[in-house]
């Protein structure tokens, strides 16, 4: 099925849904919902506003409340959250694994998080609080720690009576199982494709995989994607320095990492947050942009300030105010490219020590290429709209220096504000913007002001 034929299915559920809704048919709407799977009603759930979001949970069934609430976006799920009493929201953590109840917990009221830990025997709630003790956004905080484990020395018949036994306890994303010492330290991992189509007889370590190199908690999210996606894994153990196994982590996971990355760096350029509430209310929603309009009306005003200290040279050659926007846009748009290329490059862990003067030398030559093409073309136009030479070359020499100087702040901007702890995705675009309009209007009213007074 085609991504299209999927949008259209969720559309026509979603406009089904708002009909029986408008119609008073609370039970037809019930029905509908819960033949969905727990990520298509969090989706659901994420398109409609109040109050029809607020009927539509309500009639979510008890067994996947809890699931639904994990596939939310943060704001939602808060949203959803601050409205429910306590019991309910302990009795909706009931039966989640423990990677997503330690996702989960961090969201919700303290009181809360301590009858879930009190209601836990002492084995699940060690996993839990192992979870809780690493950063969300490293292996340790994506990590399950109730993996299945099995000994090298036992037989694969042994291992599918064992299979049967806790067959509760076998996820269906499960695809391995990881082999441990006596000890608990993480000796390979054991496919299921393996298990089932080789002899009983054969024991587990004649038949494990060695592949698999395990992962430290401490590694981040957007390092773990990657060794997923460089060694086509659908799980991959956890383990401490001492080489114990700590959990395992799934490729469900990393999916949701991806996602996050991706919306992420397209809605920090415009300074949102991945997890905003669409339909979030107004006045939250204001105050959240007004921060970045303000970062923005700051530098809009140093801008502003560099002109005005050419405003002499202004009023008397007027075809600068006429040229001055297209050499600042020329260098945003440069800039940007570049910027959007460097921050992916750091999100994907390819920029080093090693290759960054590499970028930003190849980056210095594009923008000098690209400089030189395009201050020709601009030059010849300026010349033959206002008749003076003079006013094209300026341009023109504008021009490669804004690009130029856009290319290397677009490089460079990204690993500073990376090395001083801010996001780049946030702050990247706002800062660029103000370095290429102030470098270009400096350009272009500087050698106006040397060269035609």
């Amino acid at each position: 099925m085609s991504h299209s034929e999927i949008d259209r299915q969720h559309n026509d559920r979603l406009e089904r849904l708002r009909d029986i809704l408008q119609g008073g048919s609370v039970k037809h709407a019930a029905r509908l919902l819960n033949s969905l799977t727990p990520g298509e009603i969090a989706h659901l759930l994420e398109s409609l506003p109040n109050p029809g979001r607020e009927i539509l949970w309500e009639v979510v069934g008890p067994e996947k409340e809890g699931e639904v609430l994990v596939e939310l976006s943060e704001d939602v799920r808060l949203d959803l959250v601050s409205r429910m009493d306590p019991e309910k929201l302990l009795s909706l953590t009931e039966g989640l694994d423990m990677d997503d109840l330690a996702d989960l917990v961090q969201e919700l009221p303290h009181t809360v998080t301590r009858e879930i830990l009190q209601s836990l025997d002492v084995q699940n709630r060690m996993r839990l609080e192992s979870v809780l003790s690493y950063p969300e956004d490293t292996a340790g905080g994506l990590m399950n720690p109730d993996s299945i484990t099995v000994r090298p020395e036992v037989t694969l018949d042994v291992v599918m009576r064992y299979l049967r036994r806790i067959r509760d306890r076998v996820s269906p994303a499960t695809d391995s199982l990881i082999v441990v010492n006596r000890d608990g330290k993480y000796l390979g991992m054991l496919a299921l494709a393996i298990l089932v189509t080789r002899d009983p007889e054969e024991t587990v370590a004649a038949v494990m995989s060695l592949d698999v190199n395990p992962m430290r908690p401490d590694l981040d999210e957007n390092q773990v994607a990657s060794r997923f996606e460089q060694h086509d894994l659908l799980s991959a153990p956890v383990v401490d320095e001492q080489g114990y196994l700590l959990g395992h982590i799934t490729v469900d996971d990393v999916v949701d990492v991806i996602r996050e990355e991706g919306e992420h760096q397209f809605m920090g350029r415009a300074g949102l947050s991945e997890e905003e509430d669409m339909f979030a209310p107004v006045m939250l929603t204001t105050r959240r942009r007004a921060v970045w309009l303000g970062v923005n009306l700051v530098t809009a005003f140093l801008a502003s300030w560099v002109i005005g200290l050419f405003e002499n040279t202004i009023q008397q050659v007027v075809a600068l105010a006429v040229l001055m926007p297209i050499v600042a846009s020329m260098g945003g748009i440069a800039g940007t490219q570049t910027l959007t290329l460097t921050i992916r490059g750091l999100a994907l862990g390819q920029l080093s020590g090693r290759n960054t003067k590499w970028l930003l030398m190849r980056e210095l030559a594009v923008g000098g290429l690209n400089g030189v093409i395009w201050a020709l073309v601009v030059g010849a136009i300026a010349t033959l709209w206002f008749g003076e030479i003079a006013i094209g070359v300026l341009i023109a020499a504008a021009i490669v220096i804004n690009l130029i100087s856009a290319a290397f702040s677009g490089a460079l901007l990204p690993m500073l504000l990376e090395r001083l702890g801010i996001d780049p995705a946030l702050a990247g675009g706002v800062l660029l913007t103000t370095v290429t309009d102030i470098v270009g209007f400096m350009a272009f009213l500087g050698l106006a002001t040397i060269f035609l007074l």
